[in-house]
């Protein structure tokens, strides 16, 4: 039977793992007529992209995500307008930069190494390690009431607010707003990949990026003023040459980390528990050994990734597994699929602690690997490390509805109540 793919479509959105398969089995390099879009599937040939940025360009994560796969500005029409002006008037910033603005995930060569290294000084593994005993405290606090409760959802009062806190206080902003920031990046994600898609700068994304964007810019502002010790100070220091950031640009940088820095945590840890509790044996062997909870965090990530793909550029024509892929097409890289292909991990469908899952590429591979992998990794240990000796107590409550989106992964709910005596 020929195998069928849209990396769009919500069809396979459920339980992609047996899409990836056939992808992987039947047709390693697809070419996804809906999309317009060439989906790799194989971990080696995955890799590849990631690894060749001489010839997959990273731009495509902003002609995909942000442009409805378009380069330069969008087409104009009375609704992309409107959302241009509102974007002026509220923010004060020129919308029709935004497109020629450098952003972390788009960008190529040195004009990349030099934003990352604007941002690496907030990321290094000393910083990232300071930020454990604020990490456990989040999560004592989010966990307090949590024997007593008859319901507990575990997305909206652990794993939401453990990363968006960290983040803000990273950052500099007030966790307070925790709120604020949740609907903000929710906003973003529908809007540039899922349901909202298909209604783009609607007036309600509109409200919801200029709320952020202007939040931010003022934010910012203070920061050049009275520069403080977070990465907010470190992004807007004066930079000489090259590296030196304009207003919308530290915009759009502290936006991604500020969205980037939570959806992927969130999910992760929620893709987690719900591994585990659907695997009871693997649970009662981290409940006997909780050594075993960085095991089961690495085994969470190539098992269900958070982040299911990414895009790339074609810039020359080139081949991949043998088929030829045209210049200018944009490449799906499917990390989900990758995560998962038999020829780099054996029974790849069972999630199993005693693998070694050591290599798998859930926070991506090469120049852009993930800048905040350490810092997801820690969150989730430390939540897990607090949630594993409850969790044999407590049971799903339904099956968890997912986020709606084509590129990240994971519950939006996670209910839990206590199992019946």
């Amino acid at each position: 039977m020929p195998v069928a793919y849209d990396p769009f479509s919500a069809e396979f959105r459920a339980d992609p793992y047996p899409q990836y398969r056939a992808l992987r089995d039947q047709a390693p390099v697809f070419f996804a007529p809906e999309a317009n879009v060439w989906c790799v599937s194989r971990y080696d040939d995955v890799q590849s992209v990631l690894r060749s940025d001489d010839v997959f360009s990273s731009r495509a994560m902003f002609m995909m995500l942000m442009n409805n796969g378009q380069e330069g500005m969008p087409r104009l029409s009375w609704r992309v307008l409107r959302f241009m002006m509102l974007l002026m008037v509220r923010t004060r910033l020129n919308p029709f930069t935004f497109a020629s603005a450098r952003n972390l995930i788009a960008e190529d060569g040195e004009r990349h190494k030099g934003m990352r290294e604007i941002v690496n000084r907030g990321f290094t593994p000393r910083r990232i390690a300071s930020w454990e005993k604020r990490a456990q405290e989040i999560v004592d606090a989010c966990l307090s009431g949590f024997e007593r409760r008859a319901r507990f959802d575990l997305i909206e009062e652990l794993a939401i607010p453990l990363p968006v806190t960290v983040i803000a206080e990273m950052l500099g902003i007030e966790p307070e707003r925790r709120a604020d920031f949740k609907r903000w990046s929710d906003a973003i994600i529908s809007n540039a990949t899922g349901a909202g898609r298909a209604t783009p700068y609607s007036a309600e994304f509109g409200a919801a990026l200029t709320g952020l964007i202007g939040y931010v810019k003022r934010v910012a502002s203070e920061r050049r003023r009275a520069p403080a010790d977070d990465v907010i100070s470190a992004i807007v220091a004066r930079q000489d040459g090259e590296a030196g950031l304009s207003d919308r640009e530290v915009v759009q940088f502290v936006v991604l980390l500020l969205v980037a820095g939570n959806e992927t945590t969130t999910n992760l840890i929620g893709n987690a528990v719900k591994a585990l509790l659907r695997h009871p044996d693997q649970l009662a062997r981290v409940a006997a050994d909780p050594a075993l909870v960085p095991r089961a965090v690495e085994e969470t990530l190539r098992w269900d990734a958070p982040i299911q793909l990414v895009f790339r550029l074609a810039k020359q024509a080139t081949d991949v597994a043998g088929q030829r892929i045209p210049e200018g097409a944009i490449v799906a890289a499917l990390i989900g699929s990758a995560n998962r292909d038999e020829r780099r991990f054996p029974d790849p469908d069972r999630f199993d602690l005693d693998r070694d899952a050591q290599g798998h590429i859930a926070f991506g591979f090469g120049r852009h690997f993930c800048l905040g992998a350490s810092l997801a990794r820690l969150e989730a240990r430390v939540a897990l490390e607090a949630l594993v000796p409850r969790l044999a107590h407590v049971r799903l409550d339904a099956e968890p509805e997912l986020v709606d989106s084509f590129l990240v992964r994971g519950p939006r709910r996670l209910e839990v109540s206590p199992r019946s005596v």
